[in-house]
């Protein structure tokens, strides 16, 4: 007795379902060109991030800090250590010693920062300062005095000492400013001085 509609596929020979060696060494020949063409792009693209990034988190912690200095009623320090590749955020310590909400950072191997004060307080002048052991810092408490600062006043605004832009710069020599708005509300990312 037959059955009917039910076939058996007829045997294939291992050679018409296998790749051969030489279609596989093709395939691996055309991937590495491939790769060894996009890989520089990448590592531009990566780098590129890395500046980004950085930037993007110095602008995050200069809007805590102005939050926090308004909530705590508290003046609040953003330090930035240039020479060392460290900045982080504190509160003034002549209210409290020692601030349990402090935090610490450490800028990217390849990002150099650099401090530029357009217009040094009490002055009218508008050439750029571009120095970091020149910027003007406030005499008040500090754990970290020596350091130029961004001070956020309990009010809201800046401190007269804080620098007006600061420019990351990434091995690359593509650079980013973080500044302080037209409003002199916030600060803002620009990808240029002006």
């Amino acid at each position: 007795m037959r059955r009917r509609g039910i076939r058996r596929p007829a045997p294939t020979s291992l050679r018409a379902r296998a790749f051969t060696l030489i279609e596989l060494i093709l395939v691996m020949t055309i991937l590495a060109v491939a790769v060894s063409i996009t890989a520089p792009a990448l590592a531009n693209f990566f780098r590129g991030r890395t500046l980004d990034s950085e930037a993007r988190k110095l602008l995050s912690l200069t809007r805590e800090g102005q939050s926090r200095a308004v909530s705590e009623g508290l003046p609040m320090d953003l330090w930035l250590d240039t020479a060392q590749g460290a900045y982080g955020l504190e509160a003034e310590p002549s209210y409290e010693p020692t601030d349990p909400k402090a935090l610490s950072f450490t800028f990217d191997k390849d990002i150099k920062v650099e401090i530029v004060n357009l217009k040094a307080p009490g002055t009218g002048s508008s050439e750029p300062n571009t120095s970091p052991s020149t910027a003007s810092i406030a005499p008040s408490p500090s754990n970290h005095p020596n350091l130029p600062r961004i001070r956020f006043l309990p009010d809201g605004s800046f401190g007269e000492s804080s620098p007006q832009m600061l420019r990351l710069t990434g091995r690359d020599g593509i650079s980013m400013w973080l500044a302080q708005a037209r409003s002199h509300l916030h600060y803002e990312i620009r990808n240029r001085a002006n």
